[in-house]
């Protein structure tokens, strides 16, 4: 549900009276800097509370938005001067900045250690402060990236070591499905060598044993003086023997 209206008057509890002015004052200047920031506005605010104490803010600073705004005025109230009193308001913003300009200059100067003999002791103190500040806070920055830079090489690194030792199991794997692939071969071959010397006649492979044809030929005639050694009859010329190869290393020249 939402918070019901509040009539707007004057509150008569001193304490609410305070409390609401305080809430409403903090909410105010909210608001004020929020639509400088946001949309790049000159606001100058100033606030009286009821016991007389005094509350402002201003973007860039209240002095030169009340010059301004009485520049403005008047320039409202002589709209024939509009002209001379703009120029002159450009040039005093010129000024400023050319003074401000020479201000940073400055400030440079002093904390690249140059032109430091005009400041005292305590102006050299606080630029000293403010240089170690400085110094911290980039030694820190540059903590920071070189700790983010060494946890990104170590991601990378924890990368790369993954991507390995996934291509060393592919490869493993591969070696072990080509060694399965060379034993299956081999057993096939194995298997078909042995099929095939089975089924050749005799146990012999004739495709790699050739037959070859072993011709006899006729003895020499002897003639012995006895008749109880009468000659053998001799195989006729034109007979023809088939041995395999294997066995004739084993067979003699001449059958009987």
């Amino acid at each position: 549900m939402g918070r019901g209206k509040i009539v707007i008057q004057r509150i008569d509890n001193t304490t609410s009276r305070q409390v609401t002015f305080s809430k409403r004052r903090n909410g105010l200047l909210k608001k004020a800097k929020e639509l400088s920031i946001l949309c790049e506005a000159e606001v100058g605010l100033v606030i009286f509370s009821s016991t007389g104490k005094l509350c402002e803010f201003s973007s860039p600073n209240m002095k030169s938005i009340i010059e301004r705004y009485n520049k403005s005025k008047e320039d409202q109230h002589h709209p024939l001067m509009n002209a001379n009193s703009e120029a002159k308001f450009w040039k005093r913003e010129a000024a400023a900045l050319r003074h401000q300009l020479q201000n940073l200059q400055e400030n440079h100067r002093q904390l690249m250690g140059q032109e430091l003999s005009s400041l005292s002791a305590k102006k050299l103190q606080n630029l000293e402060n403010q240089l170690e500040m400085s110094l911290r806070g980039v030694r820190m920055q540059k903590d920071q990236k070189l700790t983010d830079e060494i946890h990104e090489l170590n991601r990378k690194g924890n990368l790369l070591h993954q991507e390995n030792m996934e291509l060393f199991k592919k490869e493993h794997r591969i070696c072990q499905e080509n060694m399965d692939l060379l034993r299956k071969i081999n057993e096939a071959r194995d298997a078909n060598e042995t099929n095939r010397i089975s089924h050749s006649p005799n146990g012999f492979n004739c495709e790699e044993d050739e037959c070859f044809k072993l011709q006899l030929c006729q003895p020499q005639q002897q003639n012995y003086a006895t008749p109880e050694n009468p000659t053998k009859p001799s195989l006729p010329a034109s007979d023809v023997w088939w041995v395999p190869t294997d066995l004739t290393a084993r067979s003699p020249k001449f059958l009987h």
